[in-house]
């Protein structure tokens, strides 16, 4: 018998991201928390089954949930009627409920890409060339799509986000853990998003990222901040990640890792302690 806490790690090990491998990532981060904790991984579809089993549940590269939003809400509801310690919790207010944050803080005044959810409602986005509208409890580009204004007219836009397609110079996310920075990365080739690099961020990059994680109120858990730098270099958000963020830890440098790992490992021991 042991008295080390134990993990429930919610993973999809075979989801086809392209430019990236889940599974991989989630190999060697359960590994390195087993380092403090009993670790079991599990595909998302299963976790309800076995949840009641471990002291905490950990969500972490599970794929989209538009792929199995029956099975998702089945385990929000139990998870929230059996009082189930998950990390991330389950108040997150980005992508984990959907993009309705997206037109929270467009309504905010927040720097985030105007969003609008009515065709009626166009008038208050910047004139484009192109829109992108994307499924409101959407992830990972799945059934995103570009259309010309003329287009917009006839297109069915039932559960729906309208952005205006801008241009920019790079995407770039910041990843936190307990709201706390611990790097970001940055892609240079907007055509290549899926290929990373180290960014170091300005203080002006860290304050515009910082006021998302903290916007969010997530008592712990790891949040990734995505936004797009424009041509007259400023910031806009893109996605405020924090249901089960791909985290790219291979890119980075030994200690960076290591870092973010022990980061993690506090959080979960602070989360169990209560």
């Amino acid at each position: 018998m042991t008295d080390r806490p134990s993990i429930l790690y919610v993973t999809d090990l075979s989801y086809p991201a392209r430019g990236r491998r889940y599974g991989d990532e989630d190999v060697h981060l359960s590994d390195r928390l087993r380092e403090d904790f009993t670790v079991a991984l599990c595909h998302p579809r299963d976790a309800v089954a076995l949840m009641d089993g471990f002291d905490a549940v950990l969500v972490r590269n599970s794929g989209p949930v538009i792929h199995y939003q029956a099975e998702y809400r089945a385990f929000r509801a139990a998870a929230l009627e059996r009082g189930t310690l998950v990390h991330n919790p389950l108040t997150g207010r980005g992508d984990m409920a959907g993009k309705q944050y997206l037109l929270d803080l467009t309504a905010e005044g927040h720097p985030v890409i105007p969003t609008v959810a009515d065709r009626a409602h166009l008038d208050r986005l910047p004139a484009a060339d192109e829109y992108v509208v994307k499924p409101l409890l959407g992830a990972d580009s799945v059934g995103l799509t570009y259309l010309r204004p003329g287009e917009l007219d006839t297109a069915d836009l039932t559960g729906a986000l309208i952005q205006p397609r801008i241009p920019f110079r790079h995407e770039l996310s910041f990843y936190f853990v307990d709201r706390v920075f611990q790097y970001a990365l940055y892609a240079p080739d907007p055509e290549r998003r899926w290929e990373l690099a180290v960014h170091r961020p300005t203080a002006e990059d860290l304050a515009f990222a910082q006021r998302f994680a903290d916007w969010n109120t997530l008592a712990y858990g790891i949040q990734r901040v995505d936004a797009c730098r424009t041509p007259e270099g400023g910031l806009l958000l893109v996605e405020l990640e924090d249901l089960n963020p791909y985290l790219s830890l291979d890119l980075l440098e030994p200690g960076v890792r290591d870092a973010f790992v022990d980061a993690l490992k506090a959080s979960l021991h602070r989360s169990l302690e209560g």
